[in-house]
């Protein structure tokens, strides 16, 4: 039986594609079971400690937390606006189908006109899939907003808690997706670009995503250089 260049795309583009999804299994387990073994629990760690200290001071700093969130929800905004972008050019790409040219000799895979079309709609679903994602990050934002800036309020502290944590889960399923896309952009220059792509992308998250420092304590310094007279610190 003769091996056709094409066949490459059935294995190596699956394959990838498990990789990257077996990986972020994975990372979710770890993020539920053991959050700060991950990065994103360590942060979920920092931003509870300080949404207690702007919400418990006594004299609440409310445009430095307003300054902290607006920053965050610009950021979302922008690829928000970056991915509907991205989606609305892969639509128009896609409606002219004359616009596909991806036939190049270069190319070790399947260059088919109904491969490359099953290209474009993987890679206009992960765009998509980044900018709902964005756009509910911007919105839990927002809401903390409100929150923060409630004058004479007694909202519960677990409610600002919720909404930036949220706002910052929002946002790295956001970026997932994002590098799912890069992932599947490499697949234009054929599979055994992508099933490379995605392999040193695991390699590279599964060191940037785990954390092995150990979680900031919620105590004032003056606190904690009490306890540590009293013995309370080792």
């Amino acid at each position: 039986m003769q091996f056709h260049k094409e066949y490459l795309d059935l294995i190596l583009v699956p394959s990838g594609l498990l990789i990257m999804f077996v990986y972020h299994l994975f990372l979710l387990c770890k993020y539920v079971n053991q959050p700060h073994t991950t990065v994103m629990g360590f942060e979920n760690n920092d931003k509870r400690i300080w949404v207690e200290r702007i919400m418990q001071a006594e004299k609440r700093d409310v445009s430095t937390a307003l300054s902290v969130i607006q920053s965050n929800t610009t950021a979302a905004t922008f690829l928000a606006s970056v991915s509907l972008t991205l989606c609305s050019l892969i639509g128009a790409w896609i409606a002219n189908r004359s616009n596909i040219f991806f036939q190049s000799q270069l190319i070790y895979g399947d260059t088919s006109p109904n491969t490359i079309s099953i290209k474009y709609i993987c890679l206009l679903t992960c765009f998509l899939v980044a900018f709902s994602c964005f756009v509910q990050s911007a919105r839990h934002f927002v809401h903390a907003n409100y929150l923060i800036s409630t004058p004479d309020s007694f909202i519960p502290v677990s409610s600002v808690e919720i909404a930036v944590i949220r706002g910052g889960d929002f946002w790295s399923l956001g970026l997932r997706a994002l590098y799912f896309a890069l992932d599947l952009l490499l697949w234009f220059f054929g599979p055994i670009p992508m099933f490379i792509c995605s392999v040193v992308m695991v390699l590279v998250l599964l060191y940037l995503d785990s954390n092995s420092r150990p979680l900031h304590s919620n105590q004032s310094q003056g606190n904690q250089f009490q306890m540590a007279k009293r013995g309370g610190f080792n």
